[in-house]
């Protein structure tokens, strides 16, 4: 009895499916403020992974920081109910008094999920962690003024196209660190240094 053999893959050969969507992920568009990057993935999370880092610039002045990983395994994970995961980090300075707001961690999240809408990014199992974080100094340091951070940490798994979930990300970033949205009717396109790393 002869068995059918399975197509051999090379081993660290990522699959066809994975290589499209990080083509996806680097062709996404953010706005001019948001320097963009690749950065090394997690290796033990997932049998594939492509991670972008990003920073909220203006006036060279840094005011938001994040970064997002997309994993991948063929096998797929009942946790992800799919084959692929967006993992998602943005941490951003802002006014104590926003993070001391009761609604501030439901209003942060929000946010997410209201970029994926927006950028028509379909996605299912959405979960996630908003912290505030708020820094007050004393003796010495008294004069200095207290500063405060909301930081959001979650996961999703995409469905379809992979770019629009990045543009989502960089908006919420932008959103975080207090930029005025882009006006309807108008498209960002990416500056030469928010493409660095990328190609």
């Amino acid at each position: 009895m002869t068995t059918r053999q399975q197509p051999r893959v090379e081993v660290g050969t990522p699959p066809h499916e994975f290589q499209v969507a990080v083509e996806q992920m680097r062709a996404a568009r953010v706005r001019p403020e948001v320097l963009c990057e690749s950065m090394p993935a997690p290796q033990r999370i997932a049998p594939y992974a492509f991670a972008l880092s990003a920073d909220v610039t203006v006036d060279g002045e840094d005011i938001g920081t994040g970064r997002i990983v997309l994993l991948h395994d063929p096998a797929g994970n009942d946790a992800w109910a799919g084959t692929f995961r967006c993992v998602a980090y943005a941490r951003a300075e802002v006014d104590p008094e926003i993070v001391s707001d009761p609604p501030a961690g439901q209003v942060a999240w929000s946010w997410l999920l209201d970029a994926l809408i927006a950028h028509e990014a379909e996605f299912i199992a959405p979960s996630g962690t908003v912290t505030r974080v708020t820094s007050e100094s004393f003796g010495g340091m008294a004069e200095e003024e207290s500063t405060a951070q909301l930081e959001l940490r979650a996961s999703w798994t995409p469905v379809g196209d992979i770019g629009p979930h990045v543009e989502a990300w960089a908006e919420l970033l932008c959103q975080a660190s207090g930029l005025p949205p882009v006006p309807e009717g108008v498209t960002s396109l990416p500056s030469r240094r928010g493409q660095r790393g990328l190609i």
